[in-house]
């Protein structure tokens, strides 16, 4: 049998689980903005049913169909069977790669991302020359395009690369007066090359928190992005190269500011080595010690209140998918924010709604995506908020691309921009009183 129908056949089973109900429908951000019955969980699971069947092929429609997905797993949280169908369409994305190979313009990025020097050298580069090519919007960190580029819509708001990466900032070690434990910072690729004001919060916060912290040097994207795109081969090479990294490091536990970054460290990882009881063992303990940053504070640090300064701000707040249906963190985040002195939180009404980011599909399906967060938006509207905070970064660029097509004036910033800016007040507070 080959390799890409044994991929299908091995999770027969799983998808004879589907009863086809149609609860998928209710819940996928993509069919309530497109109606189709291949956009949705039921559809794909039928297609690849049909594929195992010899009923279909995998074909170029197949890849397409699968592909169109935003990750969200709102489909198996919603499934009354209990069939993880966001695993399944993995498995027919990964399916397709074996079958027909990844689409090009995905091979050509993902060889880029997988050689680590040249990676680093491509996104420096685009730092320093990126403001030749992009435009800087007013009180955001947010760009958009001078000039037509192939493959990106020329409406679209993006952030900009920064000149200097975040882990180029700063040394690997950074140490505080009378340490209570020391962190290793996973500071994913979003982090590093784009949003360095969320790192830099995080280190702010952390040693506000009398928290060591060492930034691996040689750490690398956590693979996410190729996984989510079914070549498992090459997630594995990414995810081998974290594990081996962060074994070797001194620390009593590892955090990331991106609920997608440690998600893969916590449940990915794990899943991909299965089968290799060695490595199983080791991404297990590895695990173990991972927290996504809000979570840490809470549960592991319980954060300082005592010198937090007062946030004059209306807030509501967007859980990313892979937070709220990945790694489960919604309460933490929120206790956060609810702590900060003069913070008025306003729920909106489904924040666990995608945003229709969905990392590269936003790219590929802008016009989708875009139909998507502009729900969101209308969402936030509706909260009279003055500020969005969410925990991901491409959560983040994506919804702050649709407060400026919906002429809204209102920011988009990390959990942890919030707790930061909260210390530096309070620190100016207590200046003037010493004064």
């Amino acid at each position: 049998m080959r390799a890409h129908k044994k991929l299908l056949t091995d999770v027969e089973d799983a998808l004879a689980n589907c009863m086809k109900c149609g609860n998928c429908m209710e819940v996928c951000p993509i069919y309530k903005e497109i109606q189709t019955e291949s956009a949705v969980a039921r559809g794909k699971l039928s297609l690849m049913e049909a594929a195992i069947n010899g009923n279909a092929e995998i074909s170029e429609g197949f890849d397409k169909r699968m592909a169109m997905c935003v990750s969200c797993k709102a489909c198996a949280a919603k499934c009354p069977c209990g069939v993880k169908a966001d695993e399944l369409i993995l498995r027919g994305r990964q399916a397709a790669v074996e079958a027909r190979g990844l689409n090009p313009i995905k091979k050509y990025v993902f060889k880029l991302l997988s050689n680590r020097t040249l990676f680093n050298f491509a996104l420096r580069t685009a730092g320093l020359f990126g403001p030749m090519q992009m435009k800087k919007l007013p009180g955001r960190m947010a760009v958009v395009a001078r000039f037509p580029m192939p493959g990106l819509d020329r409406r679209r708001v993006l952030a900009p690369f920064a000149a200097t990466p975040l882990r180029s900032q700063f040394s690997e070690n950074i140490n505080v007066d009378k340490p209570r434990m020391k962190v290793a910072f996973f500071t994913g690729c979003t982090i590093n090359y784009v949003y360095t004001d969320i790192g830099q919060a995080v280190i702010n916060v952390l040693k506000a928190n009398d928290v060591e912290i060492t930034i691996p040097a040689k750490q690398h994207c956590c693979g996410t992005p190729v996984y989510m795109s079914g070549d498992v081969e090459l997630a594995k090479v990414f995810a081998k190269h974290n594990i081996e990294t962060f074994e070797c490091v001194d620390a009593d536990y590892i955090v990331a500011a991106c609920g997608s970054c440690a998600e893969a460290f916590k449940i990915e990882y794990p899943e991909l080595f299965h089968d290799v009881p060695d490595l199983q063992i080791r991404t297990r303990k590895l695990a173990a010690k991972t927290y996504e940053i809000s979570e840490f504070l809470i549960d592991i640090v319980k954060f300082r209140k005592d010198n937090l300064g007062q946030i004059n701000a209306t807030v509501t707040m967007h859980d990313p998918c892979h937070m709220a249906r990945g790694i489960k963190v919604t309460a933490q985040p929120r206790k956060i924010v609810t702590s900060i002195p003069g913070v008025k939180f306003v729920e909106m009404q489904e924040p666990a709604r995608c945003c229709g980011a969905g990392g590269s599909f936003s790219l590929a399906h802008y016009d989708i995506s875009r139909k998507i967060n502009d729900r969101k938006i209308a969402d936030v509207a509706s909260t009279e908020a003055d500020m969005v905070v969410t925990s991901c970064g491409s959560c983040r660029m994506h919804i702050v691309d649709g407060l400026v097509q919906n002429g809204m004036n209102q920011d988009c910033v990390h959990v942890v921009q919030l707790l930061d800016k909260a210390y530096k007040a309070g620190n100016v507070r207590s200046s003037i009183n010493r004064k």
